[in-house]
């Protein structure tokens, strides 16, 4: 029981990066805006650094 709650916790953890970093798209780029004729909007890019996140929570995970 304790190791699924460490994987769970961990999972949490990894899986809540992603809407931490998230970036609100820009003004007008809703359903009822239409605002699909001004291109591609830019995203917030992935974090550089979260690979070495992943593997110091892993070695954590497996110390503990």
């Amino acid at each position: 029981m304790k190791k699924l709650f460490k994987f769970y916790l961990l999972s949490f953890i990894l899986l809540s990066n992603f809407m931490a970093f998230a970036d609100d798209p820009p003004p007008g780029d809703d359903i009822l805006g239409g605002g699909m004729d001004g291109g591609d909007p830019t995203y917030a890019p992935i974090n550089g650094q979260l690979i070495l996140l992943i593997i110091l929570g892993i070695a954590f995970v497996l110390h503990t």
